[in-house]
């Protein structure tokens, strides 16, 4: 048979058998259809050793995206852009990334644990019944999992959670990373874009180390947090004196993890029901602020009632008392932060960092900074000489100096904050001469050292005087006893 004969009969057993299946379509009554089709189905199950799972890209009565699909789609992204033909790209983090995935009817093959799969990408299309000289038509994508049958314990368990799990890992890194705050019960978020980092951060080394270990192995605990039957959060309490980097660590702290930010305004919230409210809205993935919690509130360990003489002055001028009464807003209390920081509500949304910052830690009640609230505390002091290094080398791009001796000398013995330290070596000219900025910042560490020195001397004189009134005074006392005794004999 010559290859145009063979062709044309081909091609007449293909038109036989589609008016053989019109006829079936047309002249069969559905009930014997469909009944020749479950059976044609399990037919076809016993040749065909392969299993498809499909997963929709819409799934629900509300249309609502599927979880899982993203996840898929963030999981394939890596492999579709190594194997498929045609892909399709997206900016995310701020315009700063591009992602690939596989365009539609794409296949590509993947590996686990020595069992070969493949992914296909597809849409089904279906017209909407509207009379338009623009017709719409509604796409639903889904992604199919072809598998041999032999393997199915293998890929509904194991493999389809990894493929969860690192579909998720990938999203939070791809993510746009925001600073939230308050208004009231209502988030707000802005691009958080800062740049602080621990390479940058001014604290000992040692120190620094310490921190990073301890935030990494936070990050990575999720199955031992479950074993212990924790919620999985941690609680950190930074404090010092103001300039010393809190909020430059918390800063450092996201970028080091990739977590979101939350920043509270607790006299902003009405009470502890709008509080729990803010709190179930979170993200996991997160880092919970409030700052400056001494005073945010009436949540220290000296917590009075009036005192007699605000109650007078109430009772004799009403109008005085509703006007007080009025800027009363926030009825937050402490028992409902300890709830917010660790009661039962503190578990929704896992994998959140909850960090207090404070300028006056003896001022914080000590129930709410005990271990299993804030389990990590974290003081961030004046400036040493090796916090010094790393902000002349941010600042001036320098390894050593001929006045780092010196420097290290002062350091020893004045008092100045890391912000007072990075403002001398701040360029102050077009030249940005490093000399120039040690040689102020010497002066002013001086000077520092100077006002440290008479301010100890002032207080050793009020101390000796002090001691000297005390001495006169009972010797006072016990020259009118001696008296007084005299008379009376």
């Amino acid at each position: 048979m010559f290859p145009r004969d063979m062709i044309a009969h081909l091609g007449s057993i293909a038109a036989s058998l589609m008016f053989i299946w019109a006829v079936f379509q047309q002249y069969f009554p559905y009930q014997f259809r469909s009944y020749i089709e479950k059976y044609s189905q399990r037919l076809v199950s016993f040749v065909y050793p392969y299993i498809q799972i499909t997963f929709n890209e819409f799934t629900g009565e509300r249309l609502m995206r599927s979880e899982a699909y993203s996840a898929i789609e963030n999981y394939l992204s890596s492999t579709s852009s190594l194997q498929a033909k045609r892909l399709k790209a997206d900016i995310v983090k701020n315009n700063q990334s591009l992602v690939l995935s596989m365009d539609d009817h794409e296949e590509v093959a993947d590996e686990f644990r020595g069992v070969k799969l493949w992914w296909a990408s597809g849409k089904h299309i279906a017209k909407t019944q509207s009379f338009s000289l623009y017709p719409v038509t509604d796409e639903k994508r889904f992604y199919k999992l072809t598998f041999h049958k032999r393997h199915r314990d293998i890929i509904v368990g194991p493999y389809l959670k990894h493929v969860l799990k690192e579909g998720r890992a990938i999203k939070v890194r791809n993510r746009q990373r925001k600073l939230y705050t308050n208004n009231g019960s209502m988030w707000s978020h802005v691009v958080f874009e800062h740049p602080a980092t621990f390479q940058t951060l001014a604290i000992e080394p040692d120190k620094k180390k310490e921190i990073m270990e301890d935030l990494t192995t936070f990050s990575k605990a999720e199955e031992f947090y479950s074993r212990i039957g924790r919620a999985w959060k941690r609680g950190y309490l930074l404090y010092g004196p103001p300039g010393t980097g809190k909020s430059t660590m918390i800063a450092a702290m996201a970028n080091l993890l990739g977590y979101d930010i939350y920043d509270l305004e607790l006299t902003a919230v009405k009470d502890n029901t709008e509080l729990r409210k803010l709190l179930i809205e979170t993200s996991s993935k997160s880092i919970i602020v409030i700052e400056d919690i001494d005073c945010s509130l009436d949540l220290t360990g000296q917590r009075k009632k009036k005192n007699e003489k605000e109650e007078q002055e109430d009772m004799k001028d009403p109008r005085q008392k509703l006007t007080k009464e009025d800027h009363k807003i926030s009825q937050v209390t402490l028992s409902g932060l300890l709830n917010f920081i660790d009661g039962l509500w503190s578990a929704c949304g896992g994998e959140r960092l909850i960090v207090f910052t404070t300028n006056f830690v003896e001022k914080l009640d000590p129930a709410l900074i005990r271990k299993g609230r804030m389990d990590k505390h974290i003081e961030l002091s004046y400036c040493g000489f090796e916090a010094f290094k790393v902000l002349a080398k941010n600042y001036q791009k320098l390894e050593s100096h001929n006045l780092y001796s010196r420097i290290q000398e002062l350091l020893a013995e004045a008092r100045m904050t890391p912000a007072e330290v990075a403002e001398h070596l701040m360029p102050k000219t077009a030249s940005g001469d490093p000399e120039t900025c040690l040689e102020s910042l010497i002066q002013a560490l001086e000077s520092a050292k100077e006002e440290a020195r008479l301010k100890a001397e002032k207080e050793a004189e009020d101390k000796e005087l002090s001691g000297q009134e005390e001495t006169t005074e009972i010797q006072v006392l016990v020259d009118k006893n001696v008296r007084d005794e005299n008379s009376v004999h």
